[in-house]
């Protein structure tokens, strides 16, 4: 059975995401185990589709995975090791350390900070977010004038029946509130990314864009469980090379079992 500590530190590891995918880690199926000492050190360990997954990416969930369980009040220290990747000890030395990517990569970012990656992926999740949630409004019956109108208040008012909008409905709420783009109940509860209005006569090509970023993010999240699979079950002796169809999408698998270790 796992111990609390555990527990509050996989609820932590739920708001990891995969930057290009806006999915959780967790559900990703990208934590191999988390161990509680009891000194309170937290060691997380965690492994990415491919061995040679971009290293900004592999910097940034590991980056934040320290961030949100240092979180925890109780924690004295985190070591987080990424395995099975090209550039797994630099990552774990960078991050483990605190040090900037920039830092840690120099030859191939010397400059970089991962801010404007971080902000570009933000965006997505954003827009994939929205989609979602403005498709379950149209979806009963709300006219688009309406929509565009509504203000926070009236958007946590109202329940959506689909369970994937629902969720997203959660998520988008909080971006709005990390962005600072809607906190007071009078505010508009659908402004765009960089908090201006939307206008009813435009909301339907608004909306295809916003599909167009929201099919991308689900090929690569769909491409990215399968490689993964792919790849456990060559840890596990499996032979072969991968086929078609281990690359095709997979029903959703959020609610899969994690191994808690």
């Amino acid at each position: 059975m796992a111990l609390p500590a555990a527990d509050d530190v996989w609820r932590q590891l739920d708001r990891v995401t995969d930057p290009e995918l806006d999915e959780p880690v967790t559900d990703m199926g990208f934590v191999e185990s988390v161990t509680v000492g009891d000194d309170g050190v937290v060691d997380v360990a965690f492994r990415l589709p491919t061995f040679w997954c971009s290293p900004n990416f592999a910097y940034l969930m590991a980056a934040d995975i320290r961030t949100e369980i240092e979180k925890l009040p109780w924690v004295t220290g985190v070591r987080v090791k990424l395995e099975d990747h090209m550039f797994a000890d630099k990552v774990n030395a960078g991050v483990n350390e605190g040090l900037p990517f920039g830092h840690v990569f120099p030859d191939e970012a010397p400059d970089e900070d991962l801010a404007e990656i971080r902000e570009q992926f933000r965006e997505k999740a954003f827009r994939r977010r929205q989609e979602a949630v403005l498709r379950a409004f149209r979806d009963r019956g709300t006219s688009d004038d309406r929509i565009v109108a509504l203000t926070l208040a009236d958007f946590d008012a109202t329940d959506t029946a689909d369970d994937t909008a629902a969720r997203q409905k959660a998520r988008y709420r909080d971006i709005l509130r990390e962005r600072g783009l809607a906190g007071k109940p009078t505010d508009p509860a659908f402004p765009t990314y960089d908090g201006g209005p939307l206008d009813a006569a435009d909301l339907g090509a608004y909306l295809s864009a916003l599909k167009a970023t929201r099919l991308n993010m689900e090929f690569s999240g769909s491409l990215c469980r399968a490689l993964l699979d792919v790849r456990n079950k060559g840890r596990d002796g499996a032979t072969g090379e991968p086929e078609l169809a281990d690359f095709m999408p997979k029903p959703d698998t959020m609610a899969q079992e994690r191994t808690r270790r």
